[in-house]
């Protein structure tokens, strides 16, 4: 079940961070009863981080194989992928 709180409860930043920091999901903010702002660990967000290059790096090789025929190194993606992030 995600976490969802309030905005007014962004006050309590220390009891947030623990809840972010036991928990190891998104905390997910809202504002007038809709969604707003997510909070997460920075260990949590470099998951997601590292989750989603791994993503784009197979697609690149996905893209890159159905345009050429030739398939690339995960290694080789990965440098491509870091190249464009750094």
């Amino acid at each position: 079940m995600p976490l969802i709180m309030p905005i007014k409860d962004l006050r309590n930043t220390s009891e947030i961070s623990v809840l972010a920091h036991e928990k190891q999901e998104p905390i997910f903010i809202t504002k007038n009863g809709y969604s707003d702002l997510v909070v997460m660990s920075a260990e949590l967000y470099d998951r997601f981080a590292m989750n989603n290059r791994i993503d784009q790096a197979i697609y690149e090789a996905e893209e890159e194989f159905s345009e050429t025929g030739d398939s690339i190194d995960l290694n080789e993606a990965f440098e491509r992928l870091n190249k464009k992030y750094d």
